[in-house]
């Protein structure tokens, strides 16, 4: 049995293959970030699954990509935890850099690719490897124009009481925004950026008041100068995308983009499904 895993910041999707590349199943577990998750939640997790628990004898390779695994001590510390867990398997560990090159490039392209999820990260791909410029130092430094930086502005604006009253009635029925609760989840609680992330919703579903339009077109401009700039080739390739907050304002990212002389390419909310397409053909 062959498992092929996203993983980002939120939730990993998990799909099984068979020998012949035949899909058995697929699960979910919480984000795995080696980054912001000790070894025993890690362990929580994946006993927590009943499929995993239930086939994890039957594993004979695991492909991870995972936020948070950009660093070779990372990897390493992941690797050995599955190992411990999937016992038969030989394990594969990169980060969530290449699911999103996988999924997103055809054969022999070039192009910048982006992840916007509740992190980000820009790398170029000239058709046979990896280009990174910046390092990131997470997401207390970076992130721009992720959930988690979105869901930090938000929580800025409105203790800063600069969300329009009308928005923030509404943006405090929807949370809880106690201040207890946020720093309790915060700097008690595993996974802060996921938590973070969760206030990005409320953008969303509001993306057309302009206060959200104003701070949507920051966060995007942000990204750009920092991250997409970094690389002289930007305008003359195509830019994708994955993660939900670039599915979820693909067309405010394709203005925003389109007015610095970028163009979009595909945009995916997960690159799960491109990600089996890629190892199947191995089968072929």
């Amino acid at each position: 049995m062959i498992l092929i895993v996203d993983s980002g910041a939120t939730k990993s999707d998990w799909i099984a293959l068979d020998e012949d590349g035949n899909k058995m199943f697929m699960t979910q577990t919480l984000g795995l970030s080696p980054e912001v998750l000790t070894r025993e939640i890690i362990d929580e997790r994946l006993a927590n699954n009943f499929e995993l628990y239930k086939h994890r004898k039957e594993v004979t390779q695991l492909y991870f990509y995972g936020a948070g695994c950009g660093t070779e001590r990372m990897r390493a510390f992941l690797k050995e935890i599955f190992q411990n867990y999937f016992k038969n398997a030989k394990i594969v560990v990169k980060e969530d850099t290449y699911a999103a090159i996988y999924a997103t490039v055809k054969p022999d392209e070039h192009a910048v690719v982006c992840i916007l999820g509740t992190g980000s990260n820009c790398s170029y791909w000239d058709g046979k490897d990896v280009f990174q410029k910046v390092t990131s130092l997470g997401y207390i430094l970076m992130d721009d124009c992720s959930g988690n930086y979105f869901g930090r502005q938000l929580l800025r604006d409105f203790y800063y009481h600069k969300i329009p009253q009308k928005l923030a009635v509404k943006f405090a029925r929807e949370y809880d925004l106690e201040e207890d609760t946020i720093k309790n989840n915060l700097y008690k609680q595993p996974n802060p950026n996921t938590y973070l992330a969760t206030f990005a919703r409320f953008l969303i579903q509001n993306k057309d008041e302009e206060y959200c339009q104003n701070l949507i077109r920051k966060g995007m401009q942000l990204f750009i100068n920092n991250a997409i700039f970094q690389f002289e080739q930007a305008k003359n390739v195509p830019i994708h995308f994955v993660g939900s907050i670039a599915f979820y304002l693909q067309e405010e990212l394709k203005t925003v983009l389109s007015e610095n002389g970028l163009t979009i390419g595909r945009v995916l909310r997960r690159p799960i499904d491109g990600l089996v397409e890629f190892h199947k053909e191995m089968f072929e």
